[in-house]
């Protein structure tokens, strides 16, 4: 093809997945469904014609398009809002996904006619799970969930992906070489788990050093340099044994949670990087399917995502949580949503790689599991949130018109969104009287969904919300003017 077709087509396929990403939401379904069907016709057998068989290709791009999306999951992990359920999501994170892939295999052993490697080869690519498909769903319907659901749920999709790639690469390895023992794969684990940690940890408090220390001339290099820490993450994870997915994880959650120079500039651009790689994931593995191969593997593929759902998820959330402080909906609820995404299909290209017998099958399989769980329990899950009673309605917080770009010049500058309760101190006071410290200002208020820049003589009124902007301990004092007993957490 010539290069401007090539241009032409990507730029076509790009517009229509960001389309699509709108149609999504009306239809509710993840747009990353969309995503596949859009890579699904432009395929050979679609009526875009372009042909691409290239599984090799397939696996890198799937890749390095993880690296970054679990990098960017990783900065918007709130640690406040985990750190309560992190135990019980790393359970399920690990041993979760393990007795996971131990019954999809019983269950590919017994109906399937695959043999035990092979199962838990089968159970291993399909054992993760995608939170961002399940909050997509919520969103579109404007339901959020209640209480822990949402920051367990959060946590433990992204940290069982480095479990399930684990486990894929363990069993393509024994199939390749069988005689191999299944004793050699636990230190293996031990050792990648805890590399990977201790690799992620480490690098992601020296990018905050880095960043806030190497005073760069042009901003726009901010981005290029955190785009190379990615990569030397997850590399050096990698080449010292360790897991190079936890790594970038574990990373992102330290500078998520950290103090660093044009922090929000750097999470949108890296909130947008990654929806890009979803989108370039996506369609290299819509093109790589062929739906005609899916047709002979509907009716195993019926069953086996019947059983994923209905036994394997249920039964390793329940054993998992059964010493949990989580209530028996909330069990239930977290059974339910176990919704399969990308990482699946990524992980179906590993046996491909590896030249096995069943690696077609396997990812035939793999595809239209993903596509059937999507769409069931996708469009079902508000209606069980809400038969369960754990809905509540999506509280969307106005965009404020202003935001604080921390740089060199204003380090110590922060700024917040203060409700003024019916009880605050500050209701049905003049901003004058309010004794605001030196330091701190109220630069706009939110009164009923609209902005204003108010002045000395502006009187605040109970439930509105006033954009305090000042140097951090001027904010301190300012907070507790309005909410002596509380400490609203600065943007």
């Amino acid at each position: 093809m010539a290069e401007d077709s090539i241009f032409l087509g990507v730029a076509v396929l790009l517009l229509a997945s960001v389309l699509a990403s709108k149609a999504s939401e009306r239809l509710g379904v993840p747009a990353l469904l969309m995503f596949l069907l859009i890579g699904m016709l432009a395929g050979s057998e679609g009526p875009g014609g372009i042909y691409f068989d290239d599984a090799r290709t397939a696996k890198f791009l799937g890749t390095l398009a993880l690296a970054y999306i679990l990098f960017s999951g990783g900065l918007d992990t709130d640690w406040q809002s985990v750190r309560p359920v992190f135990r019980t999501g790393m359970i399920l994170a690990t041993a979760g996904v393990f007795l996971t892939a131990v019954l999809v295999a019983a269950f590919a052993v017994m109906r399937l006619g695959f043999s035990w490697l092979e199962g838990l080869l089968l159970g291993s690519v399909i054992s993760s799970t995608d939170a961002a498909a399940v909050f997509a769903i919520l969103r579109s319907r404007s339901v959020s969930l209640k209480g822990r659901l949402r920051p367990l749920l959060e946590l433990e999709s992204g940290s069982n992906d480095p479990m399930a790639v684990f486990l894929t690469a363990t069993m393509v390895s024994l199939l390749k070489n069988p005689s191999a023992t299944w004793w050699s794969a636990i230190p293996a684990f031990v050792q990648q788990m805890l590399v990977g940690t201790a690799v992620g940890l480490l690098f992601g408090r020296g990018i905050i050093y880095l960043i806030n220390k190497i005073r760069l001339e042009y901003e726009g290099l901010y981005p290029v340099l955190t785009l190379a820490c990615v990569l030397l993450v997850f590399g050096a994870a990698d080449l010292l044994g360790g897991n190079g997915f936890l790594a970038v994880y574990m990373a992102g959650i330290i500078l998520g949670n950290g103090d660093f120079l044009h922090k929000r500039s750097l999470m949108r651009f890296h909130g947008g990087l990654a929806w890009l790689m979803q989108i370039a994931m996506f369609l290299t593995l819509g093109l790589l399917v062929f739906p005609s191969r899916l047709i002979p593997v509907i009716g195993s593929g019926v069953m086996l995502c019947g059983f994923l759902m209905v036994v394997a998820r249920p039964a390793s959330v329940m054993l998992c949580l059964a010493g949990s402080r989580l209530t028996r909906r909330e069990k239930l609820l977290t059974s339910w949503v176990g919704l399969r995404g990308s990482v699946p299909i990524v992980l179906a290209t590993f046996p491909m790689m590896a030249g096995l017998s069943r690696a077609d099958t396997i990812f035939n399989l793999v595809f239209f599991v993903v596509i059937t769980s999507v769409l069931l329990q996708g469009k079902s899950l508000p209606l069980v949130a809400r038969w369960l009673r754990l809905d509540r309605p999506l509280q969307r917080r106005p965009r404020t018109p202003l935001e604080l770009e921390r740089t060199e010049e204003n380090a110590r500058a922060t700024m917040a969104d203060v409700i003024v309760g019916p009880d605050s101190g500050a209701a049905g006071k003049r901003i004058i009287e309010l004794g605001l410290p030196r330091g701190a200002l109220i630069v706009l208020v939110n009164r009923d969904g609209e902005y204003f820049v108010p002045n000395g003589g502006t009187v605040l009124q109970p439930n509105d919300v006033a954009v305090v902007l000042g140097d951090e301990d001027a904010m301190k004092t300012a907070q507790r003017l309005f909410h002596p007993q509380e400490n609203p957490a600065a943007e």
